[in-house]
């Protein structure tokens, strides 16, 4: 069976597909200058990319691993989750709270999908 890597460099892959599962990297926002609600509206467009890139959507979210910087951020950072997600097909999910690789970066997420 194959596996295929996209967005590679030496050290990672931003997302790997083997077996019809897809699995990112964790990501986080392209312009972190923002707010929580910015920051995981910015993460949230990125999967959508990958997934519909890659023979996916939402609706194929099987995890996700959620970080944020703040604990106090977490009902803002839901808002946005709660808007974006495939309601009749919700994903097992954790979240935690953890000091992330910069300071303006305040939410990382990861996530695993079926291929349609």
């Amino acid at each position: 069976m194959s596996i295929k890597r996209i967005d590679s460099n030496s050290r990672m892959s931003q997302v790997v597909i083997h077996g019809g599962i897809i699995y990112t990297a964790g990501i986080v926002a392209a312009d972190p200058n923002t707010d929580i609600q910015g920051q995981t509206g910015q993460i949230l467009d990125t999967i959508d990319q990958y997934l519909l890139s890659n023979e996916s959507n939402k609706s194929n979210i099987i995890s996700a691993t959620i970080w944020l910087a703040d604990m106090a951020d977490f009902s803002e950072m839901n808002a946005i989750w709660d808007m974006w997600l495939a309601k009749d097909n919700p994903p097992v999910r954790a979240c935690v709270e953890a000091k992330l690789a910069a300071p303006q970066y305040k939410v990382e997420i990861q996530i695993t999908a079926v291929q349609a």
